[in-house]
C-alpha cells in the first residue's frame, strides 16, 4: 500500500486521518462487510420465506444493490472523503437533509457489529460450554444474562482492534477477508459434489409456494439485502485511501458483483444439499428452520464433519471481520458528521495513529445497548436493512444534483446512463423499504425521531463550533418523502391492513410514481451551484491534501 500521512497538528491530539489504504484494502473492506453473518443464515431465512423461489429473490436483491452501487461508484470517485455516504446529501441539500441522511448512515453502521456478535454466539451453541448463552423465547434464540456478558466482551475485543492504525487494520481485515471469501466458495464446491437433490427444488409445497409477495418479501425481510450490504465501506474509508479517485469505483462495483454471485450459488447448494428428512409440510415450517447453525449442521447431516468443523470456526471469523469493519465505519461516519457540524466536535478527535477514538467508544456503547431491545440475530435484521436502504436513497438524489449543478466536475468514473440509472436507483431503494413491511418500518420511524432529538440538542447546546445552515428550502421535500413512504407502506399489501388501499403490484406502481416525483422535486430545489462548490472546496480539498 502507498503510504501518505497528513501532518499532525501541534499537540498531537487531532493529527487527522491517514491515507494508507490501497485498492486491495478498499475492495476487501467492502467484501469483508458483504461476506459476514448474512451467508451463515441468509439461505435458510430466504428459503423459509419464499421456498426455492428464493433463488429469484437473491437475483432481484443482487440487481437492486448493484444499481445502488453504481451510483455510489461515481460519487466516491468525485468526492473521496471519510464517511462519504453521510456527506454527499449535505453537499447537495445542505444542513437539514445532510443531518438526516448522516443519522441514517450512522444508525446502520453502528448496529451491524452487534448483529455479527449475535451470529457468533448463535453458531456457538454447537459447543456445550456455550449452551447457557441463549434461550428460546417466542421462537427465537435470545441472549441470557451470561450471553449478554459474552456479547459485551466480544464487542470490546472488536473495538480494541480498531485502535490499531488504519494501515494495520486494513491488513488485518484483508487477511480475514481472504478466509471469509474462501470458505463460502469451498462450501459451494463441496456441497455441490457431495449432495445434490434436484427434487428439493419442487419439494414441500412447491417451487414458488407464496407467489410474488413471498419472493419480494424475502428480498428485504429474510436477510438477503442485509447480506449484500457493505459495498459502501470503500466510500466510508475514502478519506484514508491512497488513490481514491481510481480505486473507490472499482472497489465498490467489484465487491458487490463478487458478493452477489457467491450468495446466489450458496442458496442453490444449500437447497440442493438438504436431506429430504428436513423438508416436509411447508417451506415455512420445515425442520431445517430449527437449525441454529444452518450450513454447519447440514454438513454434519450429510457426513461432512470436517467441513462442519471449518464452518463453526468461520462463524467466528466471518461475523467478527464484518463487525470489525463496521465499527471502523461508524467511527468514520461520526467523524464526517462532526466535520459537517451535526454532532459534537469531540468526534473529530483522533489519537496519534489517526484513529477517531471518541467515535469508536460511542459505537461500542450503542452497540452494547442494542442487545437489550434486540437480543437475537433475526430481531435486528429488519431494522438494519431499512436503515441501510434509507441511507442508500440519499446517494441517487445527490447524484442527480451533482450531474445537474456540477456537470463539468472531475469524474474519474462516469456512470454510463447515469441520467436514468440515478432515478431508477431511488425507485429501487424505496421498493426495498416497501418490501420490508410496516412491522419493520415503524420501528425505523422511531429511530429517526430519536436521531432528530440528538441532532437538535447538538445545535441548541452548541457542542460544535461549526453551525451548518439548515437550508430548509433545499430540504422541503424531505418530510413529505419520509411521511409519504410511511403512509404508502401502511396502506400497501405489505402493511397491517386486511384490505389494503394499494394491493400487490399497485403498491409498487405507487411507490415508483411517488419516488419519481420526490426525485425531480429534490433536484429542482437543491442548493445552487456556487454554494455546493463552496462547501466541497471547504471540506473535500483539504482532505485530499494528503494524496500523493
Amino acid at each position: 500500500m502507498a503510504i501518505s500521512e497528513v501532518t499532525p497538528t501541534p499537540g498531537g491530539s487531532r493529527p487527522g486521518l491517514k491515507r494508507e489504504i490501497g485498492f486491495i484494502g478498499l475492495i476487501w473492506a467492502s467484501e469483508g462487510s458483504i461476506i459476514g453473518s448474512g451467508w451463515l443464515f441468509g439461505a435458510q431465512g430466504a428459503l423459509a420465506v419464499a421456498g426455492p423461489a428464493a433463488i429469484i429473490s437473491w437475483v432481484i436483491g443482487g440487481a437492486a444493490i448493484l444499481i445502488l452501487a453504481l451510483v455510489h461508484a461515481e460519487l466516491g470517485g468525485m468526492y473521496p472523503v471519510s464517511g462519504g455516504t453521510a456527506r454527499f446529501p449535505h453537499y447537495a441539500f445542505g444542513g437539514a437533509a445532510g443531518a438526516s441522511f448522516g443519522w441514517f448512515s450512522w444508525l446502520q453502521a453502528a448496529t451491524v457489529a452487534p448483529i455479527e456478535v449475535l451470529a457468533m454466539i448463535t453458531y456457538g451453541q454447537h459447543y456445550s460450554w456455550a449452551n447457557g448463552w441463549l434461550k428460546i423465547k417466542g421462537g427465537q434464540h435470545i441472549l441470557t444474562g451470561s450471553g449478554l456478558a459474552v456479547a459485551v466482551g466480544l464487542m470490546a475485543v472488536i473495538t480494541a482492534v480498531n485502535f490499531l492504525s488504519i494501515r494495520l487494520l486494513a491488513r488485518t481485515n484483508s487477511t480475514a477477508t481472504w478466509w471469509k471469501v474462501g470458505i463460502p466458495l469451498l462450501t459451494i464446491f463441496v456441497f455441490a459434489i457431495a449432495q445434490f437433490h434436484g427434487s428439493n427444488f419442487t419439494a414441500a409445497d412447491g417451487f414458488n409456494p407464496y407467489g410474488a409477495k413471498g419472493i419480494l418479501s424475502a428480498v428485504s425481510t429474510s436477510g438477503i439485502i442485509f447480506a449484500l450490504l457493505g459495498f459502501e465501506q470503500a466510500d466510508q474509508l475514502a478519506g484514508e485511501s491512497a488513490n481514491p479517485k481510481h480505486d473507490i469505483p472499482r472497489a465498490v462495483i467489484g465487491s458487490i458483483v463478487i458478493g452477489a454471485i457467491i450468495y446466489i450459488l450458496l442458496q442453490v447448494v444449500f437447497l440442493a444439499a438438504l436431506p429430504p428428512s428436513q423438508i416436509h409440510g411447508t417451506w415455512a415450517t420445515a425442520a431445517f428452520n430449527t437449525l441454529t447453525g444452518p450450513f454447519a449442521q447440514v454438513a454434519t447431516l450429510i457426513s461432512l464433519g470436517w467441513l462442519a468443523a471449518i464452518l463453526y470456526l468461520d462463524a467466528i471469523i466471518s461475523p467478527g471481520g464484518t463487525g470489525l469493519i463496521y465499527i471502523t465505519a461508524s467511527s468514520r461516519v461520526s467523524y464526517g458528521l462532526s466535520r459537517n457540524g451535526y454532532v459534537p466536535s469531540a468526534f473529530e478527535t483522533t489519537n496519534r495513529r489517526g484513529v477517531p477514538w471518541v467515535g469508536l467508544l460511542t459505537a461500542f456503547v450503542i452497540g452494547c445497548i442494542c442487545f437489550l431491545p434486540f437480543p437475537s440475530w433475526r430481531s435486528l435484521v429488519g431494522l438494519i436493512t431499512s436503515a441501510s436502504v434509507l441511507m442508500y436513497a440519499g446517494a441517487p438524489l445527490s447524484f442527480g444534483v451533482f450531474r445537474s449543478r456540477l456537470p463539468n466536475a472531475d469524474r474519474p468514473y462516469r456512470l454510463p446512463g447515469g441520467t436514468w440509472i440515478s432515478p431508477l436507483a431511488f425507485v429501487v431503494a424505496n421498493l426495498l423499504i416497501l418490501w420490508s413491511g410496516w412491522t419493520t418500518d415503524w420501528k425505523l420511524g422511531v429511530a429517526i425521531l430519536i436521531g432528530y432529538v440528538i441532532l437538535i440538542a447538538n445545535r441548541v447546546f452548541k457542542m460544535n463550533p461549526t453551525t451548518p445552515q439548515l437550508d430548509l428550502r433545499a430540504a422541503q421535500w424531505l418530510p413529505v418523502y419520509l411521511i409519504g413512504m410511511g403512509l404508502i407502506v401502511y396502506l400497501s399489501d405489505f402493511g397491517p391492513l386486511k384490505h389494503p388501499w394499494f394491493p400487490l403490484w399497485w403498491d409498487m406502481v405507487v411507490v415508483a410514481a411517488f419516488s419519481i416525483v420526490i426525485y425531480f422535486w429534490a433536484i429542482a430545489v437543491a442548493l445552487p451551484t456556487e454554494q455546493i462548490q463552496r462547501m466541497v472546496d471547504e471540506v473535500v480539498v483539504p482532505e485530499e491534501a494528503g494524496i500523493h
